[in-house]
């Protein structure tokens, strides 16, 4: 019995601690925010919660709509997520660079698709500096399609121009490997 009537004690103390608080603009009436506030301590309990509105009026927020008027609107953030863009942004660059409707091999798809890779974990490793993982992983995938351009430019020199040059890419094209006479050449042998 003196638990329960400290909880409603603490109840009564908080809410007129509530209305102390809330000015008169912001309420119509402190009747009607006790009214709101009341705590009943009946034995059950849910099944006669509205009983205190019987003008058939269902408003359950404290606030009307004319007191929030002068607050500012928080908008939610209509932006898709960086994953989303990403995939979203892969699958285009696939589809544009396929060479057949089921190529998933061709040098040029799989370096469309390192490159989108490559864009979208440099734009982490902006934000995120520290990831030291990333850019270990970053690097091996700029090594890997550096590899696949050298291949292309061994097989087919337009297709590869025409691949470096949409893509925009910085690529040097791999050299004529010397052989070990013509490296030395111009070296003076020592041997006599």
């Amino acid at each position: 019995m003196i638990m329960k009537l400290l909880t409603l004690l603490s109840v009564m103390v908080c809410s007129e601690a509530f209305l102390s608080s809330v000015s008169k603009s912001q309420l119509s009436s402190r009747a009607a925010a006790r009214s709101m506030l009341t705590v009943t301590m009946s034995p059950d309990t849910g099944a006669n919660l509205n009983s205190s509105d019987d003008d058939g009026d269902d408003v359950d927020f404290l606030l009307s709509d004319s007191e929030l008027a002068g607050e500012p609107a928080t908008a939610f953030d209509d932006t898709p997520p960086a994953p989303f863009l990403h995939a979203k942004a892969l699958s285009e660059m696939q589809a544009k660079y396929r060479r057949s409707e089921s190529d998933t091999g061709s040098p040029e798809f799989q370096v469309a698709s390192m490159t989108e890779r490559i864009l979208y974990l440099t734009k982490h490793l902006q934000a995120n500096p520290k990831d030291f993982s990333t850019r270990r992983g970053l690097v091996a995938l700029v090594n890997k399609r550096r590899r696949l351009l050298n291949y292309l430019f061994s097989e087919d020199v337009d297709r590869y121009s025409s691949l470096v040059s949409s893509l925009g890419i910085r690529h040097k094209a791999p050299g004529r490997v010397m052989s070990r006479e013509e490296k030395y050449a111009k070296f003076k042998s020592k041997k006599k």
